[in-house]
């Protein structure tokens, strides 16, 4: 992990500090969305956009939450808490 925004902190319950190098799809995504989680991340890297790509994550204190994720041709992502 190389950046965590605010909505990511509001989201997960994890501040920034606990999460900078971290790896995203290991520890808080999770078993059955790994690969595909991986895939979209590894895409953006590449400049290919995303939209509304829907996956579970897990939140400091273990509870699930469903989460989208937007990434841009420029590489850089937005995820928005799906309540």
């Amino acid at each position: 992990m190389t950046e965590w925004n605010r909505t990511a902190v509001a989201i997960t319950g994890y501040d920034k500090k606990e999460t900078l190098g971290r790896n995203l799809v290991e520890e808080f995504i999770t078993e059955e969305y790994k690969t595909a989680v991986k895939e979209v991340l590894d895409k953006a890297l590449q400049g290919k956009e995303t939209a509304n790509f829907e996956f579970p994550l897990y939140t400091k204190s273990r509870e699930r939450r469903d989460v989208l994720l937007n990434a841009t041709r420029e590489g850089t992502c937005e995820e928005t808490s799906l309540v």
